[in-house]
């Protein structure tokens, strides 16, 4: 599950990936995707995830730990009407994210105009002011995100999390920040739906308020912020005080602390105590009271000790929640089981209890960093990103990389003259007008022949019915208007090399075909451009040396030899 209380422990990582938000291949209109738009990287018309306002994110943070590392993107260009990044989080989220969320060793592409984004109001993120939403976060391990190394990102509104020396990204709607960061699992019973306000002392004026969520009975609720470690902070409700908290301390480190306050009526009594809770085998350990002390001076003065300061005119009950173990590998808690405290109040009392007027200025303190910022570095990661695929001379179990760049008149008459078919990173140019096809083994991926036709004639016509070899893969371009254009795709489907597609009118052409088999390749595509809705540069991925191509599979020994190859290259 990835998520407190449920999940304790697990985590999950994408490592030499490679990330398209809009890729070449802008698809058809009218086929199984109904949505039909402009695009942000060309600004030309392609199939849309949802709508033309969806908002797209390569790499969705949710609940967590997960980290992303050795990684590219490509392809993120907003629109006016729909926001695009490479990383983004779960929208409309109502529950906690963890700041051991982590992205390390990341490239982007200068198509990428937003490498994170923490949305705002609006279409699809509604009020942006959910719970999950308020504490968004990652941590930039080595500052290929951010260009600061150890740094945590965060939403800009947060204050919880800030010092003043944290970077404002407006367009991201982040702060970079530095520090040290955990999460206090908050349970209440007694008090039902009640909102939670919490103010850090040296931000008093910008509260993070949270909802909460409800899962045992009207009477319960769960909060998760996120809290910078070494900090003071003062929590309140909205209505009467809880019968009883339960505060877990979760993703800290052993010996992190924060020295929390919260608000009650200054006629209540309290039981406090402290134990160690093993969920496996559902028991507590060490439990121990927490004796009072006179200050809160004499509290800062025994941040160790389990003792509490209760300043009944303000309202605030001080106590130090501090790790007293370490924790193992993601383990949201410490290896002796979760760390807690539980407060149970008495009072007579129903005020609704937020304490702010009378705690501030009293424990107003001045913000600092406990970590300072690191300095940022402008050079660009040089060791980062996916490596990119290199293509075997050994075919079995690869694809074929191709490209068709087709040339429209119209195109030519505005300063393009690139047309030219690619495979394999073998570029093929040609500059007359005309039909150039590529034949190419569907087996070994080697180019086999190449052909160009001026027009569709008797000559073109014989060569697409009995000139390509069998077991090919065929690609086509067009550059120009040649004539006959209009009349060669009944030709091409009719010589089983690719599917029906109409192209009256149409002033380019690009194909993938097959030929050979009883039964085409789910694959096979015909492409017409017309006008404005010009084809550009179209790439695919084919797979080679499948047996439905009629190909034979590899023998024992080659598989073998292959297979000890791999192993080694993986171990280099």
């Amino acid at each position: 599950d990835g998520s407190y209380p449920k999940d304790e422990g697990s985590s999950q990582e994408v490592r030499q990936s490679l990330f398209v938000g809009e890729s070449q291949n802008r698809g058809t209109n009218g086929g199984q995707n109904k949505y039909w738009g402009i695009g942000g990287t060309d600004r030309k018309m392609r199939t849309l995830p949802r709508n033309r306002t969806f908002p797209i994110r390569g790499f969705q943070i949710y609940d967590g730990p997960v980290r992303l590392t050795q990684s590219t993107f490509r392809g993120f260009i907003p629109t006016p009407e729909r926001y695009t990044s490479a990383v983004g989080f779960n929208l409309k989220n109502t529950w906690q994210l963890t700041p051991r969320n982590n992205l390390s060793q990341l490239s982007f592409h200068s198509t990428v105009a937003l490498r994170a984004f923490f949305g705002r109001p609006g279409q699809w993120f509604e009020e942006n002011d959910l719970d999950g939403d308020k504490n968004s976060i990652f941590h930039d391990v080595d500052g290929s995100v951010t260009g600061y190394r150890d740094a945590y990102v965060g939403r800009a509104d947060n204050y919880l999390i800030q010092h003043p020396d944290c970077v404002k990204i407006p367009e991201w709607n982040g702060a970079i920040c530095s520090g040290s960061y955990s999460q206090v699992y908050i349970q209440t019973w007694g008090a039902p739906s009640l909102s939670l306000s919490i103010n850090r002392d040296e931000y008093p004026n910008a509260p993070l308020v949270l909802r909460g969520i409800n899962s045992q009975g009207a009477s319960s609720q769960q909060y998760q912020p996120i809290l910078m470690m070494s900090k003071s902070y003062s929590l309140h409700w909205n209505g009467p005080a809880p019968r009883e908290v339960v505060l877990s301390l979760i993703n800290f480190d052993k010996e992190n602390w924060v020295l929390v306050g919260l608000c009650y009526p200054s006629d209540t009594t309290f039981q406090i105590m402290s134990d160690i809770y093993d969920r496996q085998k559902n028991t507590f350990d060490d439990i121990t009271d927490y004796g009072p002390v006179s200050s809160l001076a004499q509290l800062e003065a025994k941040p160790t000790e389990r003792k509490y300061f209760f300043d009944q005119p303000v309202g605030l009950l001080w106590f130090y929640l501090r790790a007293r173990h370490g924790r193992d590998g993601h383990s949201y808690c410490s290896t002796k089981g979760c760390e807690r405290v539980k407060v149970t109040a008495t009072t007579s009392s129903k005020q609704i209890c937020n304490c702010t007027a009378k705690a501030y200025p009293k424990y107003t303190k001045t913000p600092s960093a406990v970590v300072p910022i690191p300095a940022q570095n402008p050079q660009p990661c040089t060791n980062c990103g996916a490596k990119e695929v290199v293509f075997s001379s050994e075919p079995w179990m690869s694809y074929l990389h191709t490209q068709v760049k087709s040339l429209s008149r119209k195109e030519e008459e505005k300063g393009d003259n690139a047309s030219f078919i690619t495979v394999n990173k073998v570029t093929m140019q040609f500059s007359q007008p005309g039909f150039f096809l590529v034949s190419v083994d569907a087996c070994s991926g080697k180019v086999i022949e190449e052909a160009s036709f001026m027009k569709v004639d008797t000559k073109m016509k014989q060569y697409l019915k009995t000139g390509i070899p069998k077991r090919s893969i065929v690609l086509l371009a067009t550059r120009g208007q040649p004539e006959g254009l209009v009349d060669v795709a009944p030709h091409l489907v009719s010589f089983g090399l690719a599917k029906a597609a109409d192209v009256h009118n149409k002033e380019s052409l690009a194909m993938w075909g097959f030929q050979g088999a009883s039964s085409p390749p789910t694959w096979i595509s015909l492409q017409a451009g017309q006008e404005d809705d010009v084809l550009g540069l179209q790439e695919r991925y084919l797979p080679l040396s499948l047996e439905t191509y009629g190909c034979l599979p590899p023998s024992t020994e080659k598989r073998k030899d292959l297979e000890l190859l791999k192993k080694a290259t993986e171990q280099q």
